[in-house]
């Protein structure tokens, strides 16, 4: 098989950054001289960031951040990919990498959890006196996650300390292991666990990105796939076995695609098959299927016939009660 000649970039660096509204627009036209495609969100507290292009232009990317002195030491990862994985190239200013929302923030800088090795995560699982706690969103964790992970009832990042606190007697006195996709939410999630008292709280260095290309642990113990923030949506992981851990929503059967609900003002993630796509009219409720705004009728110019067809074979209709 031939070589891809694009590639996608994923890093992060807390380092201080004095004029955030400022390095972003100098940032995104320095990215769109050099053609990349992406998504970045500059802070004071640093730079998240996730960009495509070719060899050619990620290498001079990755050389001019390395260039200044704020970015020397970053670690980008890097994959293959067939062609660009973004629309655009976005780079914005934002009060936090990652929202946290804290009274009190979090400097990773300072205070974190120890870094662990993907070997020494791979042991440390398997330890009994462990718990492993997946710091991603619900429908991160649905498509993919390390084997007997905790997860979170959340849907964004920022509940995570709230739903710490109130399950607290399922971590203390443990190890605790967290993990995320490429590490810059465990970097503070870790942080506040030791300011809440744990004691022996660690991370999985590079996240999971890393651990599925590290030659010696290979990406082992973990079932489904990893999600990602671009058009590729999800990214292979465990090198040995691939286990589908992903359900339809629909129907329950094994499944690792995922859509946005057709209605925008839900737009809901759902893993959903290509067939029950088409039979729900990419609704997740009856709402959303009959709601005006459905951009699966629109995209495939159904008739009103045919969406009370496609109704009637579900066995709803229009004047559904809610």
């Amino acid at each position: 098989m031939e070589k891809t000649n694009y590639r996608v970039l994923l890093y992060y660096n807390y380092v201080h950054i004095e004029d955030p509204e400022a390095y972003a627009a100098e940032h995104l036209q320095f990215c769109k001289d050099l053609e990349l495609k992406g998504r970045i969100l500059v802070a004071q507290e640093g730079i998240n960031g996730t960009v495509s292009g070719t060899i050619e232009q990620t290498n001079k990317y990755m050389e001019a951040m390395k260039n200044d002195p704020r970015f020397a030491d970053m670690v980008f990862k890097i994959d293959e990919h067939e062609g660009h994985a973004f629309k655009k190239m976005h780079v914005r200013p934002r009060k936090e990498l990652v929202t946290l929302r804290l009274e009190d923030d979090i400097n990773p800088l300072q205070t974190t959890g120890n870094y662990l090795s993907p070997k020494e995560f791979y042991e440390a699982m398997q330890d009994e006196d462990t718990v492993v706690i997946d710091a991603r969103n619900d429908y991160e964790y649905e498509l993919g996650h390390f084997r007997g992970a905790i997860k979170p009832d959340i849907k964004t990042f920022r509940e995570l300390p709230d739903w710490i606190k109130e399950n607290k007697e399922k971590i203390e006195g443990k190890k605790v292991l967290t993990y995320c996709t490429g590490g810059i939410r465990c970097e503070k999630f870790s942080g506040w666990l030791k300011e809440e008292g744990f004691e022996d709280v660690n991370q999985l260095h590079g996240g999971i990105v890393t651990y599925g290309k590290d030659p010696e642990v290979q990406g082992e113990l973990w079932d489904g796939k990893c999600y990602v923030f671009d058009e590729r949506i999800s990214v292979p992981v465990n090198q040995k076995e691939h286990v589908v851990v992903g359900v339809d929503y629909f129907d329950g059967k094994p499944c690792e695609r995922y859509v946005n609900c057709a209605n925008p003002d839900c737009n809901k993630q759902i893993l959903c098959s290509e067939e029950n796509e088409h039979k729900y009219m990419r609704g997740c409720t009856h709402e959303c299927r009959v709601s005006p705004r459905n951009m699966y009728v629109k995209e495939y110019n159904l008739s009103e016939e045919d969406i009370d067809h496609r109704l009637q074979m579900l066995g709803e209709s229009r004047k559904q009660e809610a």
